[in-house]
């Protein structure tokens, strides 16, 4: 779904910086060999997550779901020196893929790469977070939150993937579209809870900018 008319995407698109050969590679293989690939970030959407991990400089960064690692790879051109991005997914089909490309980058020290379920996984990472992207199975955005919420440091950043799900959060929902409602009690929370300061940016699908007070 387009939030904008085509040709002002397109116009937006052509007049932002170019995607890094890298992951044009990696967004063209993804396309041939994978399933799903819409779920890919993409060339804008990347270089707007490149651009807020470069002006957040962060020195540790968690991304919830790696997909084949084109965020992550964003993210990382921000990084700290020395920082640490670590990136969780549960699809164990897509880790040699990631790490192929994670190796072939200048990042590939600073990628920790999790195989399994986040929510078993987030409480064992012994570090505090500058920067958290959510882009993983809707249903567990509110459990996420909840999370990495005291793992955050102050003026910590979580952004947050689909969050206007095609449109859906405007519409009348099915009771059993259990992603939808998620996404629901997911913007309200982090827009009415005390502790952070949330805008929503009208970008693909939705993305969440959270400030940590």
């Amino acid at each position: 779904m387009h939030f904008l008319p085509q040709e002002i995407d397109e116009y937006i698109v052509a007049h932002s910086q170019k995607e890094p050969e890298l992951l044009a590679k990696l967004n063209r293989e993804t396309y041939q060999k994978v399933m799903q690939p819409r779920m890919l970030s993409g060339h804008y959407q990347g270089r707007v997550l490149s651009m807020l991990s470069k002006i957040k400089i962060p020195e540790s960064i968690l991304e919830i779901g790696t997909y084949t690692g084109y965020s992550a790879l964003c993210l990382a051109e921000g990084l700290a020196k020395g920082g640490m991005l670590h990136t969780i997914d549960v699809n164990e089909e897509l880790y040699d893929f990631q790490k192929k490309y994670f190796e072939k980058s200048e990042y590939s020290n600073q990628i920790k790469q999790y195989l399994g379920d986040a929510r078993e996984i987030i409480p064992g990472i012994d570090s505090k977070f500058d920067l958290v992207f959510i882009d993983a199975d809707k249903p567990n955005y509110p459990i996420y939150f909840e999370l990495i919420i005291e793992k955050m440091n102050p003026g910590g950043i979580i952004l947050s993937d689909n969050v206007l799900w095609s449109g859906k959060v405007t519409e009348e929902v099915k009771e059993d579209d259990e992603s939808t409602l998620a996404l629901l009690k997911y913007n309200k929370m982090i827009c009415e809870d005390p502790r952070v300061e949330t805008v929503i940016l009208p970008i693909r699908d939705g993305l969440t900018l959270t400030r940590v007070k």
